[in-house]
């Protein structure tokens, strides 16, 4: 899952592009602008010289006089901005325009990628592992019940099929409801084709069209991205990983199916943990019981997805087999 040259490429243009379409639309303000009152040319030519003067005296160390050209220049600023209002546009209306203020439509913040350039790996790896076209069939508008039966009840939780899937429905629309107000985690769990991958694939087409950065890994996919960064040193990996720790929402999917061994017990850990500490939510589903998930992942990870997560338990017959027989 981590970026190939030519995807880094490909987001890269997309900067520029937005680049020139901003520049674009900016000089057009000033065309207009201008040409409405000539006084705005004068004001930021003297605003420009000043700046450049500014610099010099900086440089050359005569302190005493920057004020005296900081007054100036504030001065011939609100001279600007009231000219501006008094043509009705806002008092910002002729500052560069940027897509993502944060990094100036750059993609990095110094030497650190910026929160945009990340959202839009995430995006272009999303397209790259088809689930965008599972998202087309696996969402909220064709969730459906006609798969549960209500004279189906598990004895561990009382309730049927049926007031299973309806809880856990209802918990994964507060989960995209409260996403940005309330930090949730969900464990789905339960047997082979209940429902579990689809539920979470709703709740992803949901934060994905609201523009949150939402990243799926089957469990064997995610040990396999940790394994090759933890033991091939400065790989094309390492920003998938980090990717895993602080994307919006990070789908573990089918946790159980992977060869286990004590560095994917570690790993999950590690994973659990820092997305805990970074306040950013997770959505385990797994085939395997309570009981198991402590055996098989140690004590002290099942200990932060209890006592972190919301944990809901589906059940019933297998709906893939269902639905071949209908």
């Amino acid at each position: 899952m981590a970026l190939k040259n030519s995807q880094y490429d490909a987001i890269m243009r997309e900067y520029n592009q937005t680049q020139f379409k901003n520049q674009r639309i900016w000089d057009e303000r000033i065309k207009q602008v201008y040409a409405q009152h000539p006084s705005f040319d004068e004001i930021d030519r003297k605003i420009a010289a000043l700046s450049v003067e500014q610099g010099k005296k900086l440089i050359n160390g005569e302190i005493e006089i920057l004020d005296h050209l900081k007054e100036q220049i504030e001065d011939l600023s609100r001279q600007r901005i009231a000219l501006l209002e008094s043509l009705g546009y806002p008092k910002n209306y002729l500052d560069p325009i940027y897509t993502c203020s944060d990094c100036k439509d750059s993609g990095y913040i110094g030497n650190k990628k910026c929160h945009c350039f990340q959202k839009a790996a995430i995006d272009m790896l999303y397209t790259s592992s088809n689930l965008k076209e599972v998202l087309k069939v696996e969402n909220f508008n064709h969730y459906t019940y006609q798969y549960y039966s209500d004279g189906f009840k598990d004895a561990s939780t009382g309730l049927t099929a049926l007031s299973a899937a309806k809880r856990a429905f209802t918990q994964a629309k507060n989960f995209v409801e409260q996403f940005d107000t309330e930090f949730h985690n969900l464990l789905l769990y339960g047997d082979t084709g209940v429902g579990k991958t689809f539920l979470s694939n709703c709740i992803a087409k949901e934060l994905m069209d609201s523009s949150h950065s939402v990243i799926y890994f089957s469990s064997y996919q995610l040990f396999d991205a940790l394994a090759k960064s933890t033991f091939s040193p400065d790989s094309e990996y390492d920003d998938t990983v980090e990717y895993i720790f602080d994307c919006d929402l990070l789908i573990i999917d089918d946790l159980g199916t992977e060869l286990t061994n004590s560095f994917v017990s570690s790993q999950l850990f590690l994973c659990v943990n820092e997305r805990l500490l970074r306040r950013r939510s997770t959505i385990i589903s797994t085939n395997l019981s309570i009981d198991k998930l402590v055996d098989t992942y140690s004590e002290r990870t099942f200990s932060r997805i209890s006592s972190n997560y919301t944990m809901l338990k589906l059940i019933g017959d297998d709906i893939r087999l269902k639905k071949k027989r209908m």
